[in-house]
């Protein structure tokens, strides 16, 4: 359902093996392990953009600092998915370049605490809850042993995180109803299961847009410009075809922007105003999905796509 991904932050891990100037990160070990990050200077207020001071001495050992530890919720552990936004700088006591910003790049990110993201940063997020800052230098002794040697000599990676959330559950919850268009199927097992779309039909598909609430979320509604939390399955008319799902690939729910031409139109005009919480149907026509050139292998420019969204979380 994507149109177009976030530039440079569009899958973050390779933002952190950009930064830390590898293609990797997996088996990072950082021998400082706490508190212990310099007196570099970081102002703005947590969920803003920050800016950073930096000595003019780079400290090319690893560390990290809690700056606010947070209010809400539970720090993320290891393996867990967090929602955080992310400022980068190269620290080479010259320039001191950013690197780049989530604040610039369209929202919060989800990130998931596996091996790709350097110990050092996974330390750090195992104790800041939501509306806390941390800081971390990523130095060349956070990436792998092979590695170190080719790493530029001078300089480390400057992170200041934002976490805003750990979210829990992979389902919408609460009481289905029959979506009620005319040839489609939807089965609700409840729980944290995926649920189940059949679309194998010999009824016409709509012309136009049908947004249908299968299960009505309590939370306040989505508003254009939200990064929202989804699961979600995406099939052919007609063919049942699975194309795409969240469901299929782990269960993971995925993020993005809505409203701001970041997916296609069907999902920014069906998924705005939608009550956080909610499952949503969706069948979507040409024009309003991939149009006339369609999408890879599977989705051709004459087919209506139907997807069921969990709409989980809106930040």
């Amino acid at each position: 359902m994507r149109r177009r991904s976030l530039a440079v932050l569009a899958a973050v891990p390779l933002l952190f093996a950009a930064a830390c100037g590898s293609e990797g990160g997996s088996g990072a070990q950082a021998t400082t392990s706490a508190g212990t990050a310099p007196e570099l200077k970081v102002t703005g207020a947590v969920n803003t953009k920050p800016t950073v001071e930096f000595p003019a001495k780079v400290t090319e050992a690893s560390s990290y600092r809690v700056l606010t530890p947070g209010t809400v919720g539970t720090p993320a552990k290891d393996g867990a998915s967090v929602v955080a936004n992310l400022t980068v700088f190269t620290w080479d006591g010259k320039q001191n370049k950013l690197v780049g910003s989530t604040y610039d790049e369209g929202g919060p990110q989800l990130i998931t605490l596996n091996e790709q993201i350097p110990e050092i940063l996974r330390k750090g997020f195992a104790e800041t809850k939501g509306g806390g800052r941390f800081l971390s230098v990523v130095g060349k002794d956070a990436l792998p042993k092979e590695q170190q040697a080719q790493a530029p000599a001078g300089q480390s990676q400057v992170f200041v995180v934002d976490v805003i959330d750990v979210p829990a559950g992979k389902a919408a919850q609460g009481e289905a109803t029959d979506p009620t268009l005319k040839g489609i199927k939807v089965e609700n097992p409840g729980g944290e299961a995926a649920p189940k779309l059949t679309t194998k039909t010999d009824e016409k598909a709509p012309k136009e847009l049908v947004a249908k609430t299968v299960i009505k979320g309590t939370g306040p509604e989505v508003k254009s410009g939200q990064s929202i939390l989804v699961q979600y399955v995406g099939k052919i008319w007609g063919s049942d075809l699975e194309f795409d799902s969240s469901w299929s690939r782990g269960g993971a729910p995925i993020m993005f922007q809505i409203g701001t031409g970041r997916v296609i139109k069907g999902w920014d005009q069906g998924l705005v105003g939608v009550p956080v919480g909610s499952r949503v149907l969706l069948s979507i026509p040409p024009g309003l999905g991939y149009g006339k050139e369609g999408s890879g292998d599977k989705i051709k420019g004459t087919d209506t796509l139907v997807f069921l969204v969990d709409v989980l979380k809106a930040y």
